[in-house]
């Protein structure tokens, strides 16, 4: 067999078998060997980003990597800022860049670039393929260190010459060791801070998020009488009725402030310490409070969930969590708003449904009325790169087709990676997204008075304004094959959302927002 026959071989014996992919000329042999090796979904996306974007949801639904199939250097620069939200969310990926036969380069053709040098400021793994004999050994290899724990992506660059080459052979997976245990001095360190009597919170991340982890946490917080926070942007959040309460550590650096004022010991679970998203100015960058000590719990290497535990029983905590009580708000009637928005979503958010979170400002007020609703899992924005909504979600459906998928997007991030719709309908996947159009950056407005920056001015308001012409979301949904309404009201997105929760397949709603 040749180079990309072997590829693909070893990464479907290794359970990697979808590949979200936007192929060029150097990645022909591996489009062709899909014949040969069917077991591997292949899934075109129109935008490199959106191929990275979905590698990213399908591997936090499934803890498992998805490969991604790129062009050259150009292409992996397109799909860079969703690899960079993939490696903050620690999601495993295997990502396969094709480049320039080995003699080739020699020549500078125009797309001849560092792929190496770009795969490196995202990737935990990066190898060059340059025999077709190694391929079989070098993507079992890119598969172990993409499920390294807590997960990494791993990037394998691919000579064309590499993949037409014959003589390959595939390869057997590689073992993939265990998350280490954390050790017991360490745990005892910890449960010695929080039977100290001084004010004390744990902060959550990572794999402490799943319900597993929530529940050990709930209880060592309970026993200490300490509130139990999550990371700001889990890459995956458990919650809803039945599952252990827990409160979001806020964007916001000053609410951040208030919410830890008083704590002596931040216990971090998974987690990086608080630190404001941006610098402004005579403000602080750190957000530990002054006089408060940090203690970590392992790293994210390890597993965090039995720390917990073990954790858990040093401290003598109770045997239960405290869990969520179901509740649903009421449905609201009239004109839309934030609070309206997050109350229609609590009261008929289905069972088991995934929520992908890039509604930025308009998503803020979203937990309090949810938190009640039946179980769900809520994904967010890791690591700040806008366009990862729309992607995420497309992954997501890929890798729980049995799951309702709901997508929160802003208007403006939703224009970076708009083609994952087209994805959608071609997939036939089960996503709804509502769009909520404010026609404009509206976090851009308030960070212009974060930073100090005076903006009073007609020609600032003009590069954060979405307007002349205004985005016609519905008009673009349903030319990429997705059925799409426009909601003014709440009756109105009522009922939208009903009619796309109960029909199979992608729907997209136009949620016009109010003007400032």
């Amino acid at each position: 067999m040749n180079g990309a026959q072997a590829l693909i071989r070893t990464l479907v014996d290794a359970r990697v078998d979808v590949c979200f992919s936007n192929p060029g000329t150097s990645e022909m042999h591996f489009v062709a060997a899909l014949d040969q090796v069917p077991e591997m979904r292949g899934v075109l996306c129109l935008f490199e980003g959106v191929a990275t974007g979905a590698a990213d949801g399908y591997g936090r639904m499934t803890g498992r990597p998805a490969s991604v199939l790129l062009h050259l250097g150009p292409g992996l620069a397109n799909g860079l800022a969703n690899l960079h939200n993939a490696r903050r969310a620690r999601t495993p990926i295997v990502t396969v860049v094709g480049d320039h036969a080995g003699y080739h380069k020699a020549y500078d053709s125009p797309l001849e670039s560092d792929i190496d040098a770009l795969a490196g400021t995202v990737s935990g793994w990066v190898r060059r393929s340059a025999r077709s004999a190694d391929i079989g050994d070098d993507a079992a290899a890119a598969v172990a260190a993409a499920r390294t724990a807590p997960g990494q992506i791993a990037t394998l660059v691919l000579p064309a010459d590499t993949s037409w080459s014959a003589g390959a052979a595939s390869a057997a997976p590689l073992p993939v060791e265990a998350p280490a245990a954390v050790p017991d001095d360490a745990l005892a360190a910890v449960a010695a801070v929080l039977a100290s009597g001084e004010p004390c919170a744990l902060l959550v991340g990572g794999g402490a998020t799943r319900t597993r982890g929530l529940v050990a946490a709930s209880r060592v917080a309970a026993a200490a009488g300490a509130p139990l926070f999550c990371e700001t942007f889990p890459a995956r959040l458990e919650r809803g009725a039945g599952r252990p309460v827990v409160e979001r550590l806020p964007r916001a650096a000053d609410q951040v402030t208030r919410r830890l004022a008083g704590v002596r010991h931040l216990v971090l679970v998974g987690v990086r310490s608080p630190v404001s998203f941006f610098a402004y100015p005579d403000q602080p960058s750190d957000l530990v409070p002054d006089g408060c000590q940090v203690h970590e719990l392992g790293t994210v290497a390890d597993d965090l969930p039995g720390a917990l535990e073990r954790l858990a029983d040093l401290v003598g905590a109770p045997a239960e969590a405290v869990l969520q009580p179901a509740g649903r708000p009421e449905l609201p009637t009239g004109e839309l708003s934030l609070d309206s928005i997050g109350r229609i979503l609590g009261a008929l958010l289905p069972e088991g449904a995934i929520v992908v979170d890039e509604g930025v400002t308009s998503t803020r007020q979203m937990p309090g009325p949810t938190a009640g609703a039946p179980p769900h899992d809520w994904l967010t924005l890791t690591g700040g790169a806008i366009g990862q909504g729309l992607p995420v979600a497309t992954g997501a459906a890929v890798a729980a087709p049995g799951r309702p998928v709901i997508c929160l997007e802003g208007d403006g991030s939703a224009m970076y990676t708009v083609s994952a719709l087209w994805t959608q309908a071609r997939e036939g996947l089960d996503v709804t997204t509502l769009v909520f159009s404010n026609r404009s950056y509206r976090i851009l407005e308030g960070e212009l008075a974060n930073v100090g920056a005076a903006a009073s001015g007609p020609r600032a308001r003009d590069l954060l304004e979405l307007g002349r012409p205004e985005l016609d979301f519905a008009a673009m949904a349903t030319g990429m094959g997705v059925p799409a309404t426009r909601a003014r009201t709440a009756e109105d997105l009522i009922q939208q959302f009903r009619r796309a929760l109960a029909e199979p397949g992608p729907h997209l709603i136009d949620v016009v927002l109010p003007g400032p």
